[in-house]
């Protein structure tokens, strides 16, 4: 990590007062779903973004989902609190994405597919682990944010733009460019700003599981960087990302058959 992508992270202001909140709820094991609907329903302007999420074609409900109390009913709190906090944290950033050559639109379809896909793989199988999944597949690019701002800074818009064309991955690109990469400088910023420890782990080793800390954090990270890997840059979803997805699949002996249907609902 570079002295001036820390410098930029200290700089972030504290997260608001809601998100605050939201967190003290979902952290304290004696809150209830009615604790979590009551500080989310204080926030119209956030219960508006939640719903507008919740009601994505990407989750496939047949029926309109119209109060905060069905979203939490319906997605569970972890979810529910991933909505909330893609709302909050997104709007403390500037977006400028042009030196990874995507829009702001196209880097919110991103995180939302990311979301999608790991709702819709994890929601029945794997559902412990949404608590943490769900919030890092909204989150752990906003690492992006902070670095196309270095780039920018530096006047090394088109050494970048080269690099992601001669390197394998976006992350290769942004180790050689910035001295960090997105998954790094996210987990950093959700460290600063004293996200729970395994949230940051997830995040953290998204490229690498098997040096998280925990079997649930390792088996988290292994289905992040399938879903990173499965929707690319540009928010496509390819045969051959979807191929270079199941080789992680397979590797941690994560669940397939949930995968392939999730990505059939994705599509």
């Amino acid at each position: 990590m570079t002295e001036d992508i820390l410098k930029k992270i200290k700089q972030l202001p504290p997260l608001p007062e809601s998100a605050m909140q939201i967190e003290a709820v979902y952290q304290n094991p004696d809150s209830s779903f009615n604790d979590m609907v009551k500080i989310l329903e204080k926030d119209p302007l956030l219960t508006a973004d939640i719903l507008k999420a919740a009601n994505s074609p990407l989750y496939g409900f047949s029926r309109e989902i119209n109060a905060i109390s069905q979203a939490v009913g319906l997605f569970g709190m972890g979810t529910v609190r991933g909505f909330a906090l893609a709302s909050v944290v997104k709007k403390s950033f500037t977006l400028d994405l042009s030196p990874y050559g995507i829009s702001n639109d196209v880097f919110s379809s991103i995180s939302k597919k990311q979301h999608g896909l790991v709702t819709s793989w994890c929601i029945r199988k794997e559902n412990k682990l949404l608590g943490v999944l769900s919030p890092a597949a909204f989150l752990v690019e906003i690492g992006k944010v902070l670095i196309a701002q270095q780039i920018i800074a530096d006047g090394k818009v088109e050494e970048f733009k080269a690099a992601l064309e001669s390197c394998d991955s976006v992350e290769e690109a942004e180790r050689e460019v910035v001295g960090a990469d997105t998954p790094e400088v996210s987990a950093t910023i959700f460290a600063q700003w004293k996200f729970e420890e395994g949230l940051v782990d997830v995040i953290a080793n998204s490229m690498n599981p098997d040096n998280a800390k925990t079997d649930d954090t390792k088996r988290a990270s292994a289905i992040l960087n399938a879903v990173r890997i499965a929707i690319t840059n540009n928010s496509l979803v390819t045969d051959a990302s979807i191929a270079e997805a199941k080789k992680i699949v397979e590797k941690h002996d994560l669940n397939m058959e949930a995968f392939e249907t999730a990505i059939e609902n994705l599509k």
